[in-house]
Order: C-alpha cells, then structure tokens, then sequence
C-alpha cells in the first residue's frame, strides 16, 4: 500500500475584507485593537451616513492580519518597537527620516 504524498502547509491567503474574516486571523492585543477602531469607524459611519472610513479600516486590517498569518507575531514585535521607540525617544537602528525616505520614494518614482 502507498503512502499518502505529504501535503506541506499552504502558503496563507489574506482574508476577506469582511469584519468577521479579518477577527477570525487576530488574537489578544491584535484582536482589542481591532473591535476599538471598528467601534469608532461604525459610529463615524453612522454619523456621516458614508461607508469610506469602514472600508478603509478594513483594507487596512486585512493587510495586517495576513502579515500576521505569514509572519506571526509581527504585531506584537512592532508594537513593542513602538513602545521601545516612545520610552527612549530613539529610533531603531537602521531607521531612516521622513525626509529621506520621501527622497527614496521620490527617486524610485522617477525611474
């Protein structure tokens, strides 16, 4: 009898841009940061009768839970370097400034 080929983990896909698909990929502080800024743009939505602000958090979160399905524990490593970064008032090591990373984009777009 042949054994079964082995099936390697397939590469992760990003969720839908739906609410419940992007909770489903979070965990803990992810998770709590989420269902706080959902909260706000629901309110602001019904406030300003326009779906802009949710559909912008939503595409903004779906980037972030699929980095977290490929890279786990990216969050909580930026969160930390955030949090590194205010305590100390120093940039990490490799950091760059706004301006210079402005010029970067600036050349890049210029061919």
């Amino acid at each position: 009898m042949a054994m079964p080929e082995y099936e390697h983990d397939a590469e992760p896909v990003p969720p839908e841009a739906e609410p419940e698909a992007i909770r489903a990929c979070l965990t803990g502080q992810m998770l709590a940061a989420f269902d706080s800024e959902w909260a706000v743009v629901l309110k602001e939505a019904n406030q300003t009768h326009s779906l802009a602000g949710v559909r912008e958090m939503l595409g903004s979160w779906r980037l972030m839970a699929y980095t977290e399905l490929k890279r786990p524990g990216s969050y909580a490593r930026m969160m930390a370097t955030v949090e590194r970064t205010l305590a100390t008032g120093k940039a990490p090591a490799g950091s760059i400034s706004g301006e210079e990373m402005m010029a970067r984009i600036q050349a890049r777009l210029a061919g």
